[in-house]
This record gives structure tokens, sequence and C-alpha cells, in this order.
């Protein structure tokens, strides 16, 4: 049976069955929806897991441990005691007496890695921070506010719905003392009636968020990162910078110029390695005084921005500044330990640099990676967001109260200057930084990668698009080993998505015909534009039929 058709006919849904009329609440003529109150409530303490007793399904205790769910009216919030033990996670369980023949729609903790898609659910899956479940003609959403306490991922079983709540310590159950954790705040929603799951998905994004931080206008320019892959130079910037400002010309908002990786020294054991350096404010040979650089980029006729790797320690640094070494982490290149307030001011001075720099954005990397020593998509896997058994400074903090902290503080000391974030939390993101680079990297070398990466992230991440943050979907790699009739469908659709959209433009594979189209798409992408919606997302993970601008487009991936 074709998807679509297996949509239309599927029966009763997640929403019927827990979603209660008897919790809901009005504020004005907003209907709001809330889920019960769990069945169930697992946790697991000092590496052991153990049941909790319920007390009118809204307080649940075992010895120390202490689960409390408070109706805020529009949320269910979750708080957490537990002195004196390690507490790794708590599980939430509804139980629901079948399962539905509906498709879910999953997100990821960080950036997607064209993973992204509407398919029916597994009891194996884990769906981090949200899913969207659909079923005929109804939507319904399950999900966390941003900017919890704990990771949290839902799962989906035969009999029951489950959100956990990892609330580890490094690779350790966390030490909570006597205070109180606030793990998360829960949301649902239901669609309205006609509403379509595109649109019942981006209500309810910004559900989940308070208020995102947007740049004051939209986003857009290029970035050497996909032709050079870290070998470039200040001239070279330069010399980019000015073959692509003219593509701008009239333009009162102006596009930015992106220094990716490698511009600053490397490590003196491996000094070709371009993703890490022992101080990530002193420059390599082939670049020299930055902050001259960067006006020298706004003299152009470009917005000057940088990359930086917030966490590179450097082998002199004492041991004790260090995170232990865990799988995932190379011993070559020691990590901050981001717990420690010597290390957060560290941080704090690299950011403060840039900005007097007069760098008016700043790319952050890695830092997802580096502290827990996986990609987005190997985290959980093993039932684990991180290796077990190793400790930050802090053990008192779960491992996104610790992250939460670290991004407020990139914020704080960034002052007016955009941030992009890329390999962070997603939903610890939210309402921090204007851009988040919400998939993983496209490729100026095959565009099999791309149109995984690119097409995938652009069309499921678009939900998120000026409800988190400005969803940066990573740029058009064009260079002469991508095929021009790809990356030219993969340009036009970048430009009228309504989102940020950087070329990096190969000067040997930009001529006149693509000077004139990204002339053009740097005019479609320095305006404000409705985000694009995808209209075959429910059929593909690629999609190919697009609502731009309130036109109807078609593009060909394959």
């Amino acid at each position: 049976m074709k998807r679509r058709n297996f949509i239309q006919t599927s029966g009763i849904s997640l929403a019927a069955l827990f979603l209660s009329d008897s919790l809901m609440a009005f504020s004005g003529a907003e209907k709001k929806t809330i889920l019960n109150f769990p069945d169930e409530v697992s946790a697991i303490v000092n590496n052991q897991v153990v049941q909790l007793s319920g007390k009118n399904q809204q307080e649940w205790t075992f010895k120390e441990l202490s689960v409390k769910l408070v109706n805020s009216g529009t949320s269910l919030i979750t708080e957490i005691r537990a002195p004196g033990v390690k507490l790794s996670s708590v599980t939430l369980n509804w139980k629901i007496p079948a399962k539905a023949d509906s498709v879910i729609l999953n997100d990821h903790w960080e950036r997607t890695y064209g993973d992204v898609s509407w398919h029916p659910s597994t009891e194996t899956e884990i769906l981090p921070w949200y899913f969207m479940e659909h079923s005929g003609d109804e939507t319904n959403g399950f999900g966390v506010k941003t900017g919890a306490g704990s990771f949290c991922f839902w799962q989906v079983s035969p009999d029951k719905l489950s959100l956990t709540m990892d609330t580890r310590s490094g690779g350790n159950g966390i030490q909570l003392g006597d205070r109180k954790l606030k793990a998360c705040e829960i949301v649902a929603i239901k669609s309205n009636s006609g509403e379509s799951a595109f649109q019942t998905t981006r209500r309810f994004t910004k559900m989940m968020c308070d208020k995102a931080r947007m740049p004051k206008q939209p986003v857009y320019g290029i970035n050497d990162w996909y032709f050079t892959y870290g070998n470039n130079s200040a001239k070279l910037i330069l010399d980019l910078t000015r073959m692509m400002a003219p593509m701008a010309d009239g333009l009162e908002n102006r596009p930015f110029s992106v220094i990716d990786a490698g511009w600053f020294r490397g490590p003196s054991y491996s000094p070709n390695d371009v993703c890490w350096g022992d101080d990530m404010k002193t420059h390599d040979e082939n670049f020299g005084d930055m902050g001259k650089l960067a006006g020298q980029i706004r003299e152009i006729g470009m917005r000057p921005g940088i990359w930086t790797r917030p966490l590179c320690g450097s082998e002199k640094d004492p041991k004790s500044l260090m995170l232990p070494l865990i799988k995932g982490r190379d011993e070559r290149n020691p990590v901050l330990d981001p717990t420690i307030p010597e290390n957060l001011e560290r941080i704090k001075s690299c950011f403060k640099i840039y900005n007097e720099w007069s760098y008016e954005m700043v790319k952050f990397d890695f830092t997802t990676f580096d502290i827990l020593g996986k990609w987005g998509f190997e985290m959980m896997k093993d039932g684990r967001m991180t290796e077990p058994g190793w400790s930050m400074h802090d053990q008192s903090k779960t491992n996104a109260e610790i992250i939460g902290n670290m991004y407020r503080i990139i914020r704080e000391a960034a002052g007016k200057t955009y941030i992009i974030g890329c390999n962070t939390i997603s939903h610890l993101s939210a309402g921090l930084f204007e851009l988040n680079r919400v998939g993983d990297d496209t490729s100026g070398n095959e565009w099999a990668r791309t149109r995984k990466m690119g097409v995938n992230t652009l069309a499921f991440r678009s939900v998120q698009h000026g409800t988190f943050y400005a969803s940066d979907c990573d740029c058009v790699g064009l260079t002469t080993k991508v095929p021009w009739a790809k990356n030219k469908q993969w340009m036009e659709l970048l430009a009228k998505s309504g989102m940020p959209m950087f070329i990096s433009a190969q000067p040997e594979a930009t001529g006149t015909e693509q000077k004139a189209l990204i002339k053009e798409c740097f005019r479609l992408a320095s305006g404000e534009i409705p985000v694009g919606e995808p209209l075959d997302w429910m059929e593909t993970a690629f999609p190919k039929t697009w609502k731009l601008n309130g036109k109807t487009e078609h593009f060909d991936w394959d």
C-alpha cells in the first residue's frame, strides 16, 4: 500500500487515547491540550531500575526519590528530588489499549543526518524532544518545552507511550543533593479542523519555545569551507569576497562573508588539523590581523563572520582542566571541562575578542561531540547519551543543565553579535541563538551528500524556522565536482525557502550563468518571504514538490 493511501485510511490516533478533556484549559478563545497524568513511573537509581508508587498519579515516590507532576494549565511540569542517590533517568508511562495505525515524524538531538521522515513507529525508536503523529485528517504532537533540565525522548510501543528524562551528569547518575530539578515541561497539541500536518507542527514548535531569538533581517551570504576545506588564507577570503560582493549590489540587507575553520593556528603536534586550535584567538600564518581582516571584508561590502571551536584545550594546559578521556575523544586534543569556571572564562574571552574584532556573526562548532563523545545519530543507540563511568568537575548538574549554562555564557559574551550554533543541542539552542545549523554537512565533493543532508534537513527542520531560531540548512557547495544542474536547484530552493542561504563558491565553478543566478538568489534571500512548505513530505524523505512564496514548484533531486 502506498504511504499516502495508508495515511488516508488509518484509524484511531494516539490523541484519542491520551489527551484528556478533563485537563483542557482555556486561554481566551484558544483551547489548550494537556496530557493526562502518567499511569506508571520508573527510574534508574544507583544503576538499578526501580518502580515508583503513585499518589493520585501526580506524586510518585521510591525511598528518597520523588517525582511530582504539576498541571500548569498549559503543560505538565516535572519536578524531581533525589537526595543521597545517583539518578540516571526517570521514565513516565501512559498505557494504551491498542497501537494506532498512524505515522510519526521524528526530530533529533542536535543536527539531523538525512534521517527525518514520516514513518510507522517502532517500539525501539528513540524520539528526541518531540514527535508528531498523523492519522486520517488529524495531527497530534507530544513534546517538551525548550530549555529542559534533562535530555528527553519519547518511545511508542504496542501498549504504552513513554517519556524518558535522562538526568545523567557526564556518564554517571546525577547527585542532586537537596535541590529540586525541573526536568522538563510536557506539552501536547491537537490539529485544528482543516489544518495541515505542516501547519500543526509549526504551531507546536512555537508552543515549545516561548520566544525565538531571530536576526533583525534575513541572513545570507558566503562561506569558504566547501571548496577550501580549511586550506584558506586571508588573501583567499578577500578575493572570494570581492568576487561575490557585486552580486548583492543594490541590496540594503548586506550578505555575510564567513571565514570557516583554518584561520587559527593548529596544535604543534598536528599543525594541519584545521578543526582544532590550542588557542582560538591566535591566527595561522596565512592570516594576519583578524580585526583588520573583518574591516576589509566590510569595506568590500559584506558583513564579516568567523568560525570557532570553544572547547579546544591546549597540550600545555593542566589536565585537571580537561574532560577525562573516553571513547570518541582523541587523546591528542584535550577538551575543556565546561563546568570549571576558569574554562568558562576562557570561552567568554574568545567571544568577547571576536566582538572586539568587529565580527558580526560567530559560528561555533563541535561542542556536543566534544562533551559527550558522540554525534547526534549515535546518542541513545545503546541506551546512553555518552560513555558510562565518567564525570565532569561539577557532578551536581545534569548534562542538559551544563550545556545550557555554557550556551547562556556564550550568548552573554557575544553581545549583539549573531551566533550560529553547529553541532549544538537543538532544544537547548532555541531562544538563545539567532541561527542554528540544523543538518549535518552538505558537500562540495558529491551531490548525493547534499541531497541527503541538505534537502532532507530543509524539508523537515523548516518547521522550526522562526519558532526556535533561523534554521540554517547549510551551504550550496558550488564546485566543479558537483553537477551544476543539481546545485542550481538546491540554490533556488534555499533562496526561496525563507531560511538562511550560504554559498561556498569555488571561483573556477562560478561563471556567467552561475553569477546571474547567485545575484537573483541573493535578492530573494535578502528579503522576508514565507517559510517554504514541502507538499509531498509524507511520501518521501526528499520532497520534490514545494509551496514557495505562494507558488507550487517542482525539483528533480535524483
